[in-house]
């Protein structure tokens, strides 16, 4: 069967195209023309995208369920939840995960925090999740293994081969290092650790972690660049400072930096609270080498999950409700914390509208992603809503004027005209993170693509526009129509398939064996073990 979106607004920057015409379907692809037997969809007055791609949400694995597990008060068996915000009292489930990003449009996710101990459990969690595509990126930067060979003078080879290893056996899609060395150095009682401390009986700096990992990244020809959590995140002052220098130490190497809201809080005025977001907006531009995502504040209940143990630890008394789960595990460990962003709260508001500026101050729609950090800053199903802010200034107005009034005073907000077009949308929920991924048959219409595809009718309100898709295709079939999903097939995971070092299996297989009593094996995810053609290799 043939499907012919028919007389639409193609929006296609990947390809550069954006001119009212036809995309044909045929065999889960986008095709040159139309053939036999041809199912005609009219999208007369429509928009018609690439499916979206959410580069950071935290959807699955050990920390997301310790998230449920933590606050049962909030899941549907507990508590009605708002009409229309299905994700807003923060008790999601993998079948509402898949189910409201299609509707929203998006058709790939990537979790970016999956710990190396617990591949399996979030790999079998992702297979879990309907329509949408998967992919992972494992976590190194704190595990014994790694340190102790940068400390003990480990070749550049040995390093890549032990990334190669990890990315391989963990399944994933790209490396993550969050807060290098500060949750080994909390297990030494360390509270704060900057850039250029040293981890305690390591002798190693966040620096020279992050170096380590982000060349090795790129000598193995990892098409995403190593994605960085800075040091001392949320911290006035320290964590502008983190960011600043882990910016600086990309030194032209591709690089790319997560949740920069978080690190754009400044110290000026009386409760010591202020907006930096133009100074790490400067250097985002000054750098090409970087890309970010902003990790927007929004309102409502929320619960924030991290495998920054050490910075999860510390939050713990802004916890709202008054409860908190930290996990002191292997590597980085990690913590839940639920929060409650309000509106009528001064550090609350300054946190939306510094991400905000974030949002509006980078130049380059290529290089900043779209994220909430979900469930961090807010669920994802906040996204629409943040698209009509980000498209209209007269919105963001009225935002803020219901804000307090040193939101204001201390943000540059309300200076900021600059409202994001329909294209630059495309561009940054689409075609740049298909590229950034290296994933170059998505996010683009072009023949040959994978049929992945967002069909929306514009109106006044972008926010319902964005909230439900008018069709969705996933792979080229039919999954949502007039805004309500209608098949939920299973999606794929994808991984990077990297050569095993014999010598460096050796060496692992004896470390596991000492270190946990536990062959390496346990260790790896098998394609098998996930019940199905469930990982899809990228080259």
């Amino acid at each position: 069967m043939t499907i012919l979106l028919k007389g639409g607004r193609v929006l296609d920057p990947a390809a550069g195209r954006d001119a009212v015409g036809d995309v044909v379907v045929a065999d889960g692809r986008i095709a040159e023309g139309a053939s036999g037997t041809v199912e005609a969809i009219d999208c007369t007055g429509l928009v018609v995208m690439a499916g979206g791609i959410d580069i950071h949400s935290h959807i699955a694995g050990g920390l997301v369920n310790t998230a449920r597990l933590l606050l049962p008060e909030f899941h549907p068996a507990h508590a009605p939840r708002p009409a229309g915000t299905p994700l807003s009292q923060v008790g999601w489930t993998t079948w509402e995960t898949g189910t409201r990003y299609a509707q929203m449009g998006f058709t790939m996710v990537v979790e970016p925090a999956m710990g190396p101990s617990g591949a399996l459990h979030t790999h079998l969690e992702l297979a879990d999740i309907p329509i949408i595509d998967r992919a992972a990126l494992v976590v190194l930067g704190n595990d014994d293994f790694l340190l102790s060979r940068l400390r003990d003078g480990a070749s550049e080879a040995e390093i890549d081969d032990y990334v190669a290893w990890q990315v391989s056996a963990a399944g994933a899609l790209g490396v993550k290092c969050i807060n290098a060395g500060g949750s080994a150095a909390f297990k030494a009682d360390v509270r704060s650790f900057g850039f250029d401390d040293e981890v305690p009986g390591y002798g190693l700096s966040s620096r020279r972690i992050v170096k380590a990992l982000q060349d090795s990244v790129q000598r193995l020809g990892i098409a995403h660049p190593l994605h960085v959590h800075c040091n001392n995140l949320g911290v006035p002052g320290d964590g502008e400072a983190a960011a600043e220098a882990t910016m600086i130490a990309a030194e032209g190497v591709p690089m790319h930096l997560a949740h920069i809201q978080f690190y754009g809080y400044g110290t000026d005025g009386r409760r010591g609270f202020s907006s930096l977001a133009r100074r790490l907006a400067d250097l985002v531009n000054a750098r090409p080498e970087l890309t970010v995502d902003i990790g927007q504040v929004m309102f409502g209940q929320t619960v924030t999950v991290s495998s920054d143990e050490l910075r999860q630890f510390a939050g713990r008394p802004l916890a709202r409700p008054r409860k908190s789960a930290i996990i002191d595990g292997d590597a980085n460990g990690g913590g839940a914390v639920p929060m409650n962003y309000r509106q009528t709260d001064y550090y609350n508001a300054m946190q939306w509208a510094i991400g905000l500026e974030l949002f509006l101050m980078i130049d380059d729609p290529w290089r900043v992603f779209f994220t909430t950090d979900h469930p961090n800053g807010a669920p994802f199903t906040t996204y629409p809503d943040l698209f009509a802010l980000l498209m209209s200034r007269d919105l963001r107005a009225e935002w803020l004027n219901a804000l307090p009034p040193g939101v204001r005073r201390r943000s540059a907000l309300a200076d900021l005209s600059r409202e994001y077009t329909l294209p630059e949308i495309a561009i940054m929920t689409r075609a740049a993170p298909a590229r950034l991924l290296g994933l170059p048959d998505r996010g683009t219409l072009a023949p040959g693509a994978r049929a992945d595809i967002a069909v929306y009718r514009p109106g006044a309100d972008v926010a319902a526009m964005f909230g439900a898709a008018e069709h969705v295709l996933k792979d080229g079939v039919p999954v949502v129509r007039g805004g309500r999903v209608t098949a939920t097939p299973a999606g794929h995971t994808m991984a990077l398939s990297r050569p095993r070092d014999r010598a460096m299996v050796r060496r692992l297989e004896t470390f596991y064996d000492e270190k946990y009593g536990l062959p390496l094996h346990w260790f790896e995810v098998e394609d098998d073990a996930l019940g199905g053609d469930v990982l899809e290799v990228v080259p």
